[in-house]
């Protein structure tokens, strides 16, 4: 049997629709195609199937992407248009952590954020209709709180925070709601 007709996992299908996503943040695919070559992608079978989807492409990188941020005393901020890097690692002794998704550019389905906090607080705010589990996250004196759906869903990126505070808050929602007057 020719590897083009082995089974693939879900594993392999979040790859290919990574590639497809950084495909996408470069401009190589269109809104419509991305949409239509996900939907392909999750519905594949076979690895022929996802190298039919991904074969005008060029090749996905292998590198594993992390970023480190780390603050003693002070403010880590991330907003605004920002490439999310597939792991982000945050380290904060007495800051606070403030990570808004939502203009950022996600080129991974799934990115995994790792918080290491003493006594400050994290706030992540996700694109609307993203999801993220905050079950591997461990609070011994504060509170987490998630207003967003903890399953991963095709199509929409999917945040999994894992880590621990001591004394902080983690807090994960989507942006607020702007009213404009005319």
């Amino acid at each position: 049997m020719s590897e083009l007709h082995v089974r693939v996992a879900d594993e392999d299908r979040d790859r290919t629709a990574q590639q497809l996503q950084h495909a996408f943040a470069e401009g190589r695919l269109t809104p419509a195609e991305l949409d239509e070559r996900l939907s392909l992608v999750f519905s594949g079978r076979t690895y022929g199937d996802l190298l039919a989807v991904v074969s005008d492409l060029p090749a996905a990188s292998t590198a594993e992407e992390t970023v480190h941020l780390e603050t003693k005393n002070g403010h880590v901020k991330r907003s605004g248009d920002w490439d999310v890097p597939r792991h982000l690692r945050v380290t904060s002794k007495y800051g606070s952590v403030d990570l808004d998704f939502s203009e950022a550019v996600l080129s991974h389905p799934v990115v995994d954020i790792v918080f290491d906090l003493t006594y400050g607080s994290a706030s992540v705010v996700l694109p609307p209709g993203a999801s993220a589990n905050v079950d591997d996250f461990a609070n011994q004196w504060g509170s987490t709180s998630s207003d967003v759906p903890s399953r991963p869903r095709p199509g929409v990126p999917h945040i999994r925070v894992s880590g621990e505070s001591k004394y902080g808050a983690l807090r994960v929602r989507y942006p607020r709601k702007r009213w404009f007057t005319h």
